[in-house]
This record gives C-alpha cells, sequence and structure tokens, in this order.
C-alpha cells in the first residue's frame, strides 16, 4: 500500500525541518516565505522492533520495514482557498494525500520570522482549518451544480448524492472539519471519491519546547481529541545522526520522538502490520484495521487472494516466546512440520 501524509503550515513553522529530519534529505530551508514551491516527497520507515526480532530468530538475510510517503507541501497562507499565495497549487498538492500533518508553531525565536503578529497555535489551526474547508464548499458547490441535469431526469442515485452532499456543505458552512463529524458507511463511500480535503484525518504536531505550549492550548487539544505530539524540531534535527548510546549520554529519549510521530501517523490512518519471515527475509505488511485473512494475503500476491484456501496464523509474540526448534510441545498442540526432506 502506498500511504502518504501531507505536511503543511504556515510559513516557516518547521515543515521543511520537519521532513528533512524525517528523511535525511536535504531542502531548502530558506528564512522566508515559499521557499517550497514543488512538495518534496520521503520515503520514511515505519520503525518497529518486531521486524527485529523476528528476524532474528528465523536468520532473515534482510528485513523490510512498512513505509509512509511524506510530503513537504509549501506553507499556506490565509486567502489560499482564493489562489493566494500558491494557494490552489498547494491544496491540489494535499488532495493527493491520505491523511495531514498540521505543524503549528509553538516556539519563540525571534531569528525565524514569524509571519503571524503573535504566537498562537490554536488561530493558526483555524487559518489552516478556514482554507481546507472553503475549498471543500467549492468543490461542493460545484458538484452540486453538475448535478442539476441529473436530478431533473429524476436519477435517484443523483438525488441521494444530493443529500449526502448537502449534510457535508451544512457541516461546512458552520465551519466544522467533515473527518470529525457522522457519517454512514454508504455516506463515507460517496464522499471519499471527492477526497475532500477535511475529510483526510489528521495529526497535530506542536513544533517547540514542552515549557512552550501553554497548558491552556493543551488542555483544548486534549477536549477537543485531537491527536497531537509537542516536538522541539531544532533538537530532533540535531540529534537526527546519533546513536541511541550518544542520545542516553546527552540525556535524550532512547526512542526519538520523531520514531513516535512516525507510528502515530501510522495509526490515524487506521492501518495495523502483519508479518512473514523466514531465512530470506522478514517482512511487515500494512493492511487496514478490520482487513480479513483473504484479503490480507492479496497484498502480499493477487494469487494468494483469489486461490485462497486457509492461513495459518501465530502472534509475533508467541513466535518469538516459542523459540523455533527449541519449542518444548504441549499437550493438545496442533502441528504441522514443515521439511526439505
Amino acid at each position: 500500500m502506498a500511504l502518504s501524509i501531507g505536511i503543511v503550515g504556515l510559513p516557516n513553522v518547521g515543515k521543511s525541518t520537519l521532513f528533512e529530519t524525517l528523511t535525511k534529505k536535504q531542502v531548502d530551508k530558506a528564512n522566508y516565505p515559499f521557499c517550497t514551491i514543488d512538495p518534496n516527497v520521503g520515503v520514511v520507515a515505519v520503525p518497529d522492533e518486531r521486524v527485529d526480532k523476528l528476524a532474528e530468530l528465523t536468520k532473515s538475510q534482510r528485513k523490510i520495514y512498512t513505509t509512509i510517503d511524506f510530503i513537504d507541501i509549501a506553507g499556506l497562507v490565509k486567502g489560499a482557498s482564493q489562489g493566494e499565495g500558491l494557494g490552489n497549487k498547494f491544496l491540489a498538492n494535499i488532495r493527493e494525500t491520505d491523511a495531514i500533518l498540521y505543524v503549528l508553531r509553538a516556539f519563540a525565536n525571534p531569528n525565524i520570522i514569524n509571519t503571524q503578529d503573535s504566537l498562537d497555535p490554536l488561530r493558526d489551526k483555524d487559518i489552516l482549518d478556514t482554507e481546507l474547508i472553503l475549498k471543500d464548499l467549492e468543490t461542493t458547490e460545484k458538484r452540486l451544480h453538475s448535478l442539476d441535469s441529473d436530478i431533473k431526469s429524476g436519477s435517484k442515485e443523483a438525488i441521494k448524492e444530493k443529500e449526502v452532499l448537502l449534510k457535508a456543505k451544512n457541516f461546512l458552512e458552520q465551519g466544522k472539519i467533515l473527518f470529525e463529524q457522522q457519517f454512514t458507511e454508504e455516506e463515507s463511500k460517496l464522499l471519499n471519491q471527492y477526497q475532500f480535503l477535511t475529510l483526510k484525518p489528521r495529526l497535530y504536531l506542536l513544533n517547540g519546547q514542552d515549557k512552550e505550549v501553554p497548558q491552556s492550548i493543551i488542555k483544548e487539544f486534549q477536549n477537543h481529541n485531537w491527536p497531537f505530539l509537542i516536538v522541539d524540531l531544532l533538537t530532533e534535527f540535531e540529534a537526527v545522526n546519533l546513536s541511541k548510546e550518544e542520545r542516553q549520554e546527552l540525556e535524550l529519549p532512547v526512542e526519538t520522538e520523531l520514531d513516535l510521530l512516525i507510528k502515530k501517523s501510522y495509526e490515524i490512518l487506521g492501518l495495523i502490520t502483519f508479518f512473514t519471515t523466514g531465512p530470506d527475509e522478514t517482512r511487515a505488511w500494512a493492511i487496514k484495521q478490520g482487513t480479513k485473512a483473504p484479503q490480507a494475503g492479496g497484498v502480499i500476491h493477487s494469487d494468494f487472494e483469489k486461490a485462497f484456501i486457509k492461513a495459518e496464523v501465530i502472534n509475533w509474540q508467541d513466535l518469538i516466546n516459542a523459540g523455533g526448534k527449541e519449542y518444548l510441545v504441549k499437550d493438545g498442540d496442533v502441528i504441522e512440520i514443515k521439511h526439505n526432506a
């Protein structure tokens, strides 16, 4: 599965620094708005110790982790939905992603130009939300207009589609994010075909030190169940190449905050992981939560789904605990012995 998360935010909030730290790629971080014009795309491995342990157990020659594409999209500004700055192009780039990561400025560094007159992550979030909402309203209105002729001819599908679009439009006109509203499975399926910007899952990154984020801001995010992380991107950027031992020596957490961010991003996409392991390779596979065994097999190869008979499943921890050849057989075990005789 090709999964992508768009990194969005106002200019000079740390988006490109985040992207460079995540992907260890060199991108332009010039200290002025719109330094990123074409989106930078970086493929990031999802950290997973289970891959490492399974590979050690089965003596795999290589390890393959699941990945996420992080897309560094240039800074939005107020009025982007009407084409301000480079708005229309940026919004189109967001449309192609599976989820959105808001980077919100919480640091007070005077050497980095702040395009706003004060520090206020909630205000900045509202600016970004408003631009995405306005663009979705535009999409909704265009589609409703194009449905008129089909509705006049009595098309039941067009009538149903209009009902759903009007429901979405009503939420948008109230300034509400579609992802946070309730839709039936049928309604969601219909809306998904339009790639609405506010229908995508989102994660919020407050860029700054913990002490720089007021408790009132934290409580606001918690009260609304908005998934967020506080990350000092400058510290993470400077420590990106440090080993675990070096991080410990500098009294930094062994697991980087960006590893947590990558894992959290994976979660908001509604994904889980299953594994295949053997002497050749141990590989992690990403599937949507709720996927059945035949469809999981289809992720590996389409023939596995078409010709599916059964799947023998064991939890990774149980497999590790069993210890391979050292496993002591228990009363009642059902065993399939595999060999190369």
